[in-house]
C-alpha cells in the first residue's frame, strides 16, 4: 500500500503530533508499506527554521525509510491569529500541490490544525483516492477554550467546515473515547470513528538512573524535582504553576523545559515573582528528552481548567509513566479517569494551588509514590506505541 500522510509537524520537531506521525510511519514501513510524508521546514514552536535546514520550495530527504518531502510555508511564531491562519493555508495550499504528483493509494491528513486536513480532502478530491482525517484536537473548540477566538461569525463557520472534513473523510481517527463520542452527538455515524489513542515506544523510555551529571548542572542535588516537558502554550497554565511554586517546600524544584507561544511571558512573570524554585529551560532534543525526563522525580502534566480539555489525554502522560515518574495531573475528564484507573499518580484540581501542594506533598510518601510507580508501569504496556502503529495500519488496510 502507498500511503501519503499530510501533516506540519514532523520531526527533527519533538512535539506530540511529530512523534506520534513519524512512529507510526516508521512501523508501517517496517511492516513493508511505502510511505510518503509531506510536510513543512522544522520551526515549531518558536516559528523560527531549524539549523540545517530552509524554507524551501522543494525538498526531499529520507528518515527511516519514510520519504519525506518538506515544502514552503509562511512561517511565524504562535502569535497573532491573522498570521497563524497564513501560516496553516499556505502549508495546507503547498502540500495539495505537491501530492498532485505522488502516487498513492490513500490519503491521511492530521490535525490539530484542520487546514491540513482541508488539504487532504482536496487532494482526495482530485486524484480521487480515499482519505482519513485523524483529529488530536476538537479544532476550532479547542481555539475559544483558551481566548483565541471569540464565538462569533467566524468560529461557526469554521465548526461548519470541522463538520464538512468529518462527513467527507473515508474515516475518523481520533485520540480519546470523549472524542468519538464528541463527533457522534454531532451526527458523524459511529461506524467511521476509530479511537487509536496516544502511546510510547517502551524501547526508547525505561526506567534509568538519574544522570548525575545533569542534576549537578541544574543543581538539583538533594531536591525532588516535578518537571514539566512540552509546549508552554495559552492551554497549559503554567503561570498557575509559578505562582503555586512560591509555597512549596524549599527542597522542592520545578523544572519546565519547552518553548511556545507564552514562553516570554513566563519568564517576566518568573523574573518579577522571583520564583527561584522553578528551573525554565529551553526546548531539548528527541534523543534528549529521557534523559532530562530521569533527573525528575514526578511528571508535572498541566492543563486550563476547562470543560474542553475533559476530552484529551496529553501525550507526556505515556512517555513519563514508561519511565516509572509518577503523574501529577492538573487534567479533568478522560485523564483523570486513566490515572485513577492504573493508579499512575495523583491528581489535582486544575488552577487549585491547594490542591497541587497537597497532592505534591502525598507523592512525598514513600508508599504513595512505590505505588504510582507500579501503576505507571501497567499503564505504559498497556499503551505501547508499535501496537497501536499496528491496529491504525489495520484500519488503513481496510479501507
Amino acid at each position: 500500500m502507498r500511503l501519503l500522510f499530510l501533516t506540519d509537524n514532523f520531526p527533527p520537531e519533538v512535539n506530540a503530533p511529530a512523534s506520534r506521525t513519524f512512529e507510526h510511519c516508521r512501523e508501517w514501513v517496517q511492516a513493508g508499506h511505502q510511505v510518503t510524508v509531506i510536510t513543512c521546514a522544522p520551526n515549531f514552536p518558536q516559528g523560527k527554521v531549524y539549523a540545517g535546514y530552509k524554507n524551501k520550495l522543494y525538498q526531499v530527504e529520507e528518515m527511516s525509510g519514510i520519504r519525506v518531502i518538506r515544502v514552503w510555508s509562511y512561517i511565524t511564531a504562535n502569535e497573532g491569529f491573522v498570521k497563524r491562519i497564513l501560516d496553516y493555508i499556505s502549508f495546507a495550499v503547498m502540500a495539495v500541490f505537491v501530492g498532485l504528483f505522488r502516487r498513492c493509494d490513500l490519503i491521511v491528513a492530521t490535525s490539530p490544525q484542520f487546514f491540513t486536513a482541508v488539504g487532504g480532502c482536496v487532494l482526495a478530491f482530485l486524484k480521487r483516492k480515499p482519505w482519513v482525517m485523524e483529529v488530536r484536537d476538537l479544532w476550532p473548540e479547542s481555539i475559544k477554550a483558551v481566548g483565541a477566538m471569540r464565538e462569533g461569525r467566524m468560529y461557526h463557520l469554521l465548526e461548519r467546515l470541522e463538520l464538512f472534513l468529518y462527513r467527507h473523510a473515508r474515516a475518523v481517527v481520533v485520540v480519546t473515547d470523549a472524542f468519538k463520542e464528541n463527533l457522534r452527538t454531532r451526527g458523524i455515524p459511529e461506524e467511521k470513528i476509530y479511537v487509536i489513542k496516544n502511546g510510547v515506544l517502551l524501547d526508547q523510555f525505561s526506567p534509568r538512573p538519574k544522570d548525575a551529571a545533569l542534576v549537578a548542572e541544574l543543581g538539583l542535588e538533594g531536591k525532588f524535582v516535578l518537571a514539566y516537558l512540552g509546549t508552554h502554550g495559552m492551554a497549559h497554565a503554567l503561570d498557575f504553576v509559578l505562582r503555586a511554586s512560591a509555597a512549596l517546600p524549599e527542597d522542592v524544584r520545578i523544572l519546565l523545559i519547552g518553548d511556545g507561544a507564552e514562553k516570554a511571558k513566563l519568564l517576566k512573570i518568573k523574573e518579577e515573582g522571583r520564583f527561584d524554585k522553578v528551573f525554565m529551560l529551553p526546548s531539548v532534543t528527541k534523543t534528549e528528552i529521557a534523559r532530562y525526563i530521569a533527573v525528575s522525580d514526578v511528571a508535572l502534566v498541566n492543563l486550563q481548567k476547562s470543560d474542553t480539555f475533559k476530552t484529551v489525554i496529553p501525550s507526556k502522560i505515556f512517555e513519563n509513566a514508561a519511565m516509572q515518574k509518577p503523574i501529577l495531573l492538573g487534567v479533568e475528564g478522560e485523564s483523570k479517569a486513566l490515572i485513577e484507573q492504573y493508579g499512575a499518580g495523583l491528581c489535582f484540581e486544575p488552577e487549585n494551588e491547594i490542591d497541587f501542594l497537597e497532592k505534591t506533598m502525598h507523592l512525598r510518601v514513600v508508599e504513595t509514590y512505590g505505588k504510582c510507580q507500579e501503576g505507571c508501569t501497567r499503564l505504559a504496556q498497556d499503551f505501547n506505541r508499535k501496537t497501536l502503529a499496528v491496529r491504525m495500519l489495520g484500519i488503513l488496510e481496510k479501507l
